[in-house]
């Protein structure tokens, strides 16, 4: 059985719509970023490191561990700390292309799977109005980048290049791709 090392409701609705049977059971680690370290790279050992950590507690399994960043000119956009800092995210983003960036790992006995998928995602001009509106719903203080691109700020979103389920925050073709390579090097049937 697969184990997603992660609480997001956004990962359990895109896992559960793509069919993949899955358990859920969060991971608890430091997420600090390391001097200098690149985004990919950032997100992928995130990945890892959830992934890693469940996988200890649950040995005999597969876990899908996946961290998503939102990376204005190599600058790392986290999630908000207050509406100011929600505000300012989104007028970073506001008339600009970025990227979102989902590190993702797979582990079981056998192997480990690591990649990541980047989707750029260019928004239109953003008015203030439109940003305190947007923050007064609460819904980006939790979304890395301070949007949810499924949510209320579709309507910022004026193109996305690369895989969308990436900019929700799980990049489906990449995990099943991962999967299929994992439960095949298993010598099992991942359907």
């Amino acid at each position: 059985m697969l184990i997603l090392a992660s609480s997001s409701p956004r990962r359990r609705d895109l896992l559960t719509q793509a069919g993949i049977a899955f358990t859920i059971q969060p991971a608890d680690i430091d997420e600090s970023r390391r001097p200098d370290e690149a985004p990919i790279a950032f997100a992928t050992r995130l990945a890892r490191e959830k992934a890693e950590a469940v996988f200890r507690k649950n040995p005999g399994s597969i876990v899908l561990g996946a961290d998503t960043i939102v990376v204005r000119d190599e600058e790392i956009l986290c999630k908000p700390k207050d509406r100011a800092d929600a505000a300012r995210i989104l007028r970073l983003l506001s008339g600009r292309t970025h990227q979102v960036i989902t590190g993702v790992a797979v582990i079981s006995q056998t192997a480990t799977k690591i990649a990541a998928e980047t989707t750029h995602v260019t928004m239109r001009d953003l008015t203030e109005k439109e940003i305190t509106a947007y923050i007064a719903t609460g819904e980006p203080m939790d979304k890395a980048g301070a949007y949810a691109i499924q949510g209320g700020a579709s309507s910022f979103v004026t193109h996305t290049d690369g895989d969308y389920t990436n900019v929700i925050g799980l990049p489906i073709a990449l995990v099943k791709k991962l999967l299929v390579e994992m439960y095949s090097k298993l010598g099992a049937d991942c359907s």
